[in-house]
């Protein structure tokens, strides 16, 4: 992927220049046409492009301080530079600020510096300190994308504090089958080795512990390459969008994640329309920090509707993968003429739903996995008492 300085047009005639990321000119093309522009020209940029993103947490920091120096009457320049010197940053991350200051006192917009960082920072973000370029209310705008990222990383790291238990039962899962296998039923061979039979249970799982022990290699080159080729097969475009369309149409989970979904989309939706962004930008700028396929692959209908005439909840209303609230509080946001609080609070709305959706997503697989615990060390046992029992039985039978 190379990045291109471009200069495009919009229906209305208004110029627009920066630098995207693209395969190709043609897919630099297509990629302005669906933000409702046109391609005048295009130059493909060389040197370095980064393609490793900014944290959730990295990207609020520098637009927090950003804000702050702006607001207390820093200049940009000034302010970008004592961004950059800051010594708790990392080094790589001080790369970044100091190639956008240059660029910055070159005379090039902020946005179109930070574009030139590759991957580096969301679309989301530049096309808002863009908006706050043309408004001059940057300050304003970079204190709530400092919120906005916030939020984000508070969510980030609830699902994966909410994911230490689950995580830490499942290893033991493996730890206690690995111990079980490797080094406590190896003890009963001598002893099911005199008995004339042993029950199914008992003669799969003495060959199950005798794997282990003796081809231990062999499970571990399995689950590397398995995790490998797991990885490697969800990459698949279409495995993936079969994935994310599953996923949205879980019993019970499904649901939950509707939310999530739903949540992350109406925050972004709300940041870039209440800063005067075109609706049709907002959308296709939105569609990328759903994080499922299935949902983004509707946007494209979506917006053609909405180009069409159609209404916005109308439209919204018709994409599989999202709650009805969405679409019904859009709704009454058109209808009363104020869309943009609207969409604001059903952000915070969904924001709160989302982390009672993570809960309890989290709440149903703890004791899912404490049952899968249960079943395995419960077969074991009976796998190994099983046999001992009918030969005591059978001496008592003897006996008798």
């Amino acid at each position: 992927m190379a990045a291109y300085r471009y200069k495009a047009k919009d229906e209305q005639g208004k110029a627009f220049s920066g630098i995207m990321n693209a395969a190709s000119e043609q897919d630099l093309h297509d990629k302005l046409k669906n933000e409702g522009k046109f391609l005048i020209e295009a130059k493909e940029q060389k040197g370095k492009v980064r393609t490793r993103r900014l944290k959730a947490d990295r990207l609020a920091d520098f637009s927090r301080n950003l804000g702050k120096l702006i607001n207390a009457g820093v200049t940009l320049v000034r302010a970008l530079k004592i961004v950059s010197e800051d010594e708790s940053i990392k080094p790589q991350e001080r790369e970044i600020y100091a190639d956008v200051l240059k660029s910055v006192r070159q005379g090039m917009p902020l946005s179109d510096a930070l574009l030139e960082q590759g991957d580096t920072f969301p679309s989301l973000f530049i096309n808002m300190i863009r908006s706050s370029e043309n408004a001059g209310n940057m300050d304003m705008v970079a204190e709530q994308m400092a919120e906005y990222y916030s939020k984000e990383h508070r969510l980030n790291q609830k699902i994966k504090s909410s994911m230490t238990y689950p995580k830490i039962l499942g290893v033991m899962i493996v730890a206690v089958v690995i111990v079980i296998m490797g080094f406590v039923l190896p003890q009963f061979e001598e002893l099911f080795a005199q008995m004339e039979s042993l029950p199914p249970a008992t003669r799969i799982l003495m060959g199950m512990s005798d794997f282990v022990k003796n081809r231990w290699y062999v499970l571990i080159f399995v689950g590397v390459v398995g995790y490998m080729a797991l990885k490697l097969f969800f990459s698949i475009p279409k495995i993936r969008y079969y994935r994310d369309k599953f996923e949205v149409h879980m019993p019970v989970i499904g649901k939950l994640r509707k939310i999530v979904y739903t949540a992350r989309f109406a925050r972004t939706l709300s940041s870039l329309y209440s800063a005067g962004i075109s609706i049709l930008t907002c959308l296709t700028i939105a569609k990328t920090t759903i994080g499922n396929t299935y949902i983004e692959s509707q946007f494209d209908e979506l917006i053609a509707a909405i180009r069409a005439g159609e209404n916005l909840s109308t439209a919204i209303d018709k994409v599989d993968g999202f709650t009805k609230k969405l679409a019904s509080t859009v709704m009454v946001g058109e209808e009363t003429g104020a869309l943009d609080s609207m969409l604001i609070s059903i952000a915070d709305q969904m924001e709160f739903d989302s982390e009672m959706a993570v809960s309890k997503m989290v709440a149903m697989l703890e004791p899912a996995m404490i049952v899968v615990m249960a079943v395995i060390v419960g077969f074991i046992m009976i796998a190994v008492i099983q046999p001992i029992y009918g030969s005591y039985q059978t001496i008592a039978s003897s006996a008798g």
